[in-house]
């Protein structure tokens, strides 16, 4: 049964006999008496169902010495969450250390991880103290891990299962205590399944898995957001802008294929073309252009077909309508369209793509 048979026979994001969610939150997480020192994510992430989960999530973890892979797609803030795990641990006075693996020359890795000797190559003119020196005590955060080289994977495994590793050109093992954070925009399983990256070390990252919602999935939170990014605005320049509720509305209809990155670097263009009052035009003509008539509409539980409309059309609104069901949780969404995560995650990104190329030749 394909994915638009499927949907059609249900109301969309419900099983038959599901009454809904049962899983009980607190409005905030101050109301278990706790708070993520003076990163409020809250403030930086909203509240919405999905992602007041998460925080849940990062509170329980955040005392733990477990290690943490954190997906999502770009723009979702994985470094962000990092770094509120990192500060609500029993480490917090010790250092964290982001590193961007998909930046750094292959050549220079291994170097940059486990630091180097004087003259072990061209160009080594003084010893180097790599990330695992620089972070010890404290966490390392491995961003976009899967673009790290397979043959440097092993390598990390053995750190993380020894706590021991060796500077190149070296020959004495040095002790870390360091913990773990890692993070990838792509689905781990199927890079796993491309080669770009260990199973062993994959099962070794993923102690405890967070996966980030992406902003069209959680559009209650839009507006609290731009609010929060146009107060910095203000606070930092003196000055008392505000939104015109149509320029509310467009941000809230907008896709955000960019997710909360984007959403901050629009609101800021917004803010410095406007005079006082930001209007829709004075952001990306993207947003402020109006939306035509839909083929697909949803009301509660049921998406509404216009004869003629593509099969893809219809699919890609029901995968949408059910993530929006399940708030957000992809596992869940993927067993009620009777797919594989695998493909879930395959025609999100595809979407994703689509949207960007649409933008790109706008």
């Amino acid at each position: 049964m394909s994915l638009v048979e499927y949907g059609m026979s249900f109301e969309a994001g419900r099983m038959p006999g599901d009454s809904g969610f049962d899983l009980q939150v607190p409005a905030r997480l101050d109301d278990q008496g706790d708070n993520l020192g003076h990163i409020h994510l809250e403030d930086q992430f909203g509240s919405s169902l999905v992602m007041r989960e998460v925080l849940i999530q990062v509170r329980r973890v955040a005392p733990t010495s477990a290690t943490v892979l954190i997906t999502g797609e770009s723009g979702t803030g994985k470094e962000i969450i990092a770094r509120a795990i990192h500060e609500h641990s029993n480490r917090p006075d010790r250092p964290f250390v982001p590193v961007n693996c998909g930046a750094i020359s292959p050549q220079l890795i291994e170097s940059e991880l486990f630091g180097h000797e004087k003259g072990s190559f061209t160009g080594a003119v003084r010893n180097h103290h790599g990330v695992f020196e620089q972070a010890d005590g404290g966490t390392l955060f491995l961003d976009e891990i899967t673009e790290m080289p397979v043959e440097l994977q092993v390598k990390l495994l053995r750190v993380l299962e020894t706590r021991r590793f060796v500077r190149v050109g070296g020959d004495h093992e040095q002790n870390t205590d360091i913990r773990i954070i890692a993070a990838t925009n792509r689905c781990p399983e199927d890079e796993v399944e491309a080669g770009k990256l260990r199973s062993d070390l994959l099962y070794r990252l993923q102690v405890f898995p967070i996966e980030l919602p992406s902003l069209r999935e959680r559009k209650e939170d839009i507006r609290d957001l731009a609010m929060l990014f146009l107060r910095e605005l203000n606070d930092a320049d003196g000055d008392d802008k505000c939104f015109a509720n149509a320029a509310l509305l467009a941000l809230e209809g907008y896709s955000w294929p960019g997710n909360i990155r984007e959403l901050r670097n629009v609101v800021q263009r917004g803010y410095i073309m406007a005079d006082h009052i930001i209007m829709a035009k004075d952001m990306l003509s993207e947003i402020a252009r109006p939306a035509h008539p839909v083929p697909v509409r949803r009301r509660g539980q049921t998406l509404t077909v216009d004869i003629g409309t593509s099969v893809a059309e219809v699919e890609r609104n029901l995968i949408f309508a059910t993530l929006d069901q399940c708030g957000g949780r992809k596992d869940k969404a993927a067993s009620i369209l009777g797919v594989s995560m695998k493909t879930l995650y395959n025609r999100l990104r595809k979407y994703e793509q689509t949207h960007n190329r649409r933008v790109t030749d706008a």
